[in-house]
């Protein structure tokens, strides 16, 4: 099994379309019995090719949790590691940004996001500067609320950013209208969080029978054509679904093999699920 890459436009360099979000997840004490499962889902994603792992300081303790967890792994360079800032003021976001340096073990950020927008103007100097220095390598902006679409869109199209990180699932396709046409218009990257619309989604549809056509396309359950229908559209990079469930994680891989579907197999899976 190889998981399908996509490349980031601003550089050129493909990453593998599936990595892991650690919100809730992640956000967990010093006890083995509870940071194992972690341990196990984070190896078996890395050695299947995946590399991408998403944080924030907003997730409580998951950057700390994360950096643990990947220092105890044999190479734990092999990760993509990303995070936030989430706070206000350029000294307060400094401070922020190295401490989650800090503690998730790294001397260098492969991307920092501004969370929310929360203060964008003055964290995007900084992460400017972050990035000239070589601390970080990549940059972006994240949102995870519809309502806030149009803020988001007006500094895709203002601001030169690497990767952009928002929602998109069956039941959350708001960024399809312009969000994610846009970020294809001006070459920057796609993560997509929440692909199984924050898991209510899948829970619903599992009680509902499979389309007959979905076992030939490969896909055992509802949560695999999610994530398919997902990675169907050509705009997204990345997607980033939060688990603790090695075997979870192992289907999410299966999903992401090559070869992705295309637009007609998306089209099927959303004709599917309007039909319920």
């Amino acid at each position: 099994m190889s998981v399908a890459r996509r490349t980031i436009p601003s550089s050129g360099e493909t990453i593998p379309v599936l990595g892991c979000g650690t919100w809730s997840v992640f956000d967990i004490g010093p006890e083995e019995q509870r940071r194992a499962p972690l341990r196990t889902v984070l190896s078996a994603m890395l050695d299947a090719g995946a590399t991408m792992i998403d944080s924030s300081p907003m997730y409580g303790r998951a950057e700390g949790v994360v950096g643990d967890l990947l220092a105890a792994l044999p190479t734990p360079e092999r990760a993509f590691v990303a995070t936030k800032v989430w706070t206000r003021g350029r000294r307060e976001g400094i401070r922020q940004m190295e401490r989650s340096m800090a503690l998730l073990r790294r001397d260098r950020i492969d991307l920092m996001q501004i969370h929310n927008l929360v203060d964008w103007r003055e964290h995007l100097a900084t992460l400017r500067d972050w990035k000239r220095e070589g601390r970080i390598r990549y940059l972006g902006v994240t949102h995870y609320t519809a309502s806030a679409y149009d803020e988001l869109a007006a500094v895709l199209r203002s601001e030169t950013l690497d990767f952009v990180q928002l929602n998109y699932s069956l039941d959350e396709r708001e960024a399809e209208e312009r969000l994610l046409p846009l970020a294809h218009d001006r070459g920057i990257a796609v993560i997509v969080n929440r692909p199984f619309g924050g898991g209510g989604l899948v829970k619903s549809l599992a009680r509902r029978p499979l389309p007959a056509w979905a076992a030939e396309a490969g896909c055992g359950s509802w949560a695999a054509l999610c994530l398919k229908f997902v990675l169907a559209h050509p705009a997204v990079t990345c997607a980033i679904p939060a688990t603790g469930d090695v075997a979870h994680m192992r289907d999410n891989l299966a999903s992401a093999a090559e070869p992705l579907p295309d637009g007609a197999f998306s089209r099927r899976i959303l004709a599917a699920y309007q039909s319920i």
